[in-house]
């Protein structure tokens, strides 16, 4: 029997319970569900644990502890319980990322025992669309990259990875579970690109996370030589239309408060802001 407030690992019979919560906001909870629907709660499915916060006996919050620790619909009784847990587990995450309130919290509570952080980026605005732009023509030549460009597809994405993190994707495993992932956004037709005449990338995107509810587009960049010369909206007009089309009614992306550029572009696709994310970079 469970006490009127207590938190505990999620088992896969706690499933739907979960699912419950995660809907309830479901655009900033994306990333999440669209691991949980396709692994369920088992941990080695999942990539790690999924731990809930019960009030009067009812899940109400939950935390993914996994590649990232990420706290969902999260009360602040919840995170000092969810920062107790992680304090005795140890840091075996890479970031700390969610709703910037919820996240600010927990990383209030773990800094004295996980700092200093690499990089804190306390304020990410999570933007979304839920219709293409009037004013903005999608590229027609931004398209799906196909499984046989994986070596065209993967200089680019180091890159971006590269410029947005700090630190390269390639370090630790050489690089085996990024290109997993890639090869993984490729072979489920969600990875979009536009190449020059001699097959280089100048933009790309993908639709990362996925459910029926939202997707989160993610990775957008444009080659060094080629910025300044317009290619990014309508790039990302192209790839709002194949999401809408194929994937889901609203369209989401959180972007670093600093980079204006990507800021003014991203507003005039037709995004608006909704909300605020928050990330701690180890």
């Amino acid at each position: 029997m469970l006490t009127q407030t207590t938190s505990r690992v999620l088992e896969p019979s706690d499933l739907d319970a979960a699912l419950a919560v995660l809907d309830r906001e479901p655009v900033a909870n994306a990333f999440v569900t669209s691991r949980v629907q396709v692994a369920g709660l088992d941990p080695w499915r999942l990539g790690g644990e999924m731990w809930g916060w019960y009030e009067d006996g009812m899940l109400t919050s939950l935390c993914y502890a996994g590649a990232n620790l990420v706290p969902i619909c999260a009360t602040p009784r919840a995170v000092r319980a969810f920062a107790d847990r992680a304090r005795r587990a140890g840091r075996r995450c890479s970031s700390i990322v969610g709703p910037a309130g919820p996240t600010a919290q927990l990383w209030r509570l773990l800094e004295p025992q996980w700092g200093p952080a690499r990089e804190v980026r306390a304020h990410q605005p999570l933007m979304v669309t839920d219709r293409m732009p009037a004013d903005i023509v999608a590229d027609p030549y931004v398209r799906r990259i196909r499984k046989d460009e994986m070596e065209t597809i993967m200089p680019a994405c180091v890159a971006m990875f590269t410029e947005e993190v700090g630190v390269s994707p390639l370090a630790g495993d050489g690089g085996l579970l990024y290109q997993a992932r890639v090869a993984e956004l490729v072979g489920s037709g969600r990875s979009f690109a536009r190449l020059d005449e001699n097959g280089k990338v100048v933009f790309k995107a993908e639709i990362g996370a996925a459910t029926r509810h939202a997707c989160q587009i993610q990775g957008v960049w444009v080659a060094p030589e080629y910025r300044g010369r317009g290619l990014a909206a309508p790039g990302m007009a192209a790839v709002l239309r194949y999401a809408l089309a194929d994937v889901a009614p609203v369209v989401s992306l959180y972007v670093n408060d600093f980079n204006t550029a990507a800021r003014r572009t991203y507003q005039r696709v037709g995004f608006r802001e909704t909300g605020a994310f928050m990330s701690v970079l180890f």
